[in-house]
């Protein structure tokens, strides 16, 4: 590769990496310090209309390895459904009756009480119950036996119970994500819980690699390594950790992306001269199929939740818009139409909203389209935002971004109006997917 495109390749901001790697630059992406240990979530912003809830701690949960009642709260903050009341000082569990009064005094709509009890055999029983305070209703409760291992998704299961029992809605709080990082001379994919914490390294190489994709079912991870000095592209089983090659053709091999049905995946490959957009199987058997016919740059494909199209992006009117065409193939129309960058498009799970990054006076700002009136919603005001990707229930959307000079995860409401920022003790954060209901 020339020097001059792997220089630019290593000064770009994140944003615009996949669209030089599609462009021919390949080599070596920069990084600082890695995110390696506990994230911590902050809050920010306001809700128009969040359900007040309280969660005093848990009685007995001074004993478990993770402090549930926090993770729980954390989670609820987070979706910007709910707001927490202070609960400080009050002791109560699953059994105890519910004081209504006490609840209203301190603004609650909502109230959780349970225990954690430390069993002989190593396990612990978590019980909660959650209860409507207004009607002074008993809403139901889950009890668990779980190791010490679980108590992170025990947590997030109350809260997906929690969130679903008042919403009506499918929660997330129990799924996982997926992001790289990089130590020194070492990457790492990281498969993580939903709020960042307990990240588990998937994948280890000292070449980078980048674009994680979750397969639909969550079994697997297709990514791009660069461990042949050249990106190539494999899909990862993460229960045994065996790789499959799935594209090693001449030139770059780039931003894979799953069917909905799994079975196969698009991709970018330069493998006919300039970079178009491909077909092929997810086994890594048969020939690909080439899907764009142009003379442009032709990249960052995904596809419709319904299979009906592929979203990409391309330079073919001058500067990198985003176009979709049927998922066989054929002529492609022109969706976004303000400003002259527009990348990364993400379809949200009911296939009615559209997420993309846009430069706006310089700035790389996440941004949101209804698919069905074109309108566009500008979602941050910050300056480095890259890879969205959407919760599997369609209602937060995660990004990466750089605040306050470090890179860092985020996910955001569809109305921009909470942020939670999920942040490393040190270090960057970069190319997050969301995966699916899986757990």
């Amino acid at each position: 590769m020339q020097k001059n495109n792997l220089n630019e390749l290593m000064n770009s901001g994140p944003q615009r990496r996949r669209w030089l790697l599609s462009a021919g630059a390949c080599g070596l992406l920069t990084a600082a310090a890695p995110a390696l240990a506990q994230f911590r979530v902050e809050v920010s912003g306001l809700g128009a209309a969040q359900l007040p809830i309280a969660l005093p701690l848990l009685r007995g949960e001074a004993s478990a390895p993770h402090k549930i009642s926090a993770i729980v709260r954390a989670d609820l903050e987070r979706s910007g459904v709910f707001r927490s009341v202070d609960a400080a000082g009050v002791n109560v569990d699953e059994t105890t009756a519910l004081n209504a009064s006490l609840w209203r005094q301190k603004g609650a709509d909502f109230a959780v009480a349970g225990s954690v009890l430390a069993l002989a055999n190593g396990t612990y029983d978590v019980r909660f119950r959650l209860w409507d305070v207004v009607r002074g209703a008993d809403l139901g409760g889950q009890s668990f036996a779980v190791p010490p291992s679980e108590m992170r998704l025990v947590a997030h299961r109350i809260a997906d119970f929690i969130y679903e029992k008042l919403t009506g809605d499918k929660s997330v709080f129990a799924t996982r994500i997926a992001y790289v990082t990089r130590s020194a001379q070492r990457y790492n994919l990281w498969v993580a819980d939903s709020d960042g914490e307990n990240a588990q390294s998937a994948f280890a190489s000292p070449e980078p690699f980048i674009s994680p994709s979750w397969s639909p079912t969550g079994a697997q991870l297709a990514y791009v390594s660069f461990e042949s000095r050249k990106p190539v592209i494999y899909s990862h089983e993460l229960a045994s950790g065996r790789r499959r090659l799935l594209a090693n053709f001449r030139g770059s091999n780039s931003a894979p992306a799953w069917t909905p049905d799994g079975r196969q995946i698009v991709a970018t490959l330069s493998r006919d001269g300039g970079s178009q957009i491909y077909v092929m199987d997810a086994s890594g058997g048969g020939e690909p199929r080439r899907l764009t016919q142009s003379s442009s740059i032709d990249t960052e494909p995904t596809c419709s939740p319904d299979g009906r199209w592929i979203y990409f992006v391309s330079d073919r009117g001058g500067s990198p818009q985003i176009y979709r065409m049927p998922s066989s193939g054929g002529s492609a129309e022109r969706v976004t139409f303000g400003g002259n960058y527009n990348i990364s498009p993400a379809l949200s799970p009911d296939g009615k909203t559209m997420a993309f990054i846009s430069r706006v006076g310089g700035a790389y700002k996440l941004h949101l389209m209804d698919l069905a009136s074109s309108a566009i919603t500008a979602l941050t005001d910050t300056a480095s935002d890259e890879s969205p990707s959407f919760s599997p229930n369609g209602r937060l959307v995660l990004y990466a971004t750089v605040q306050q000079g470090r890179e860092a995860l985020m996910t955001t409401t569809l109305d921009g109006r909470i942020k939670a920022r999920l942040s490393g003790q040190s270090g960057d954060i970069r190319e997050p997917d969301w995966g699916p209901f899986v757990r």
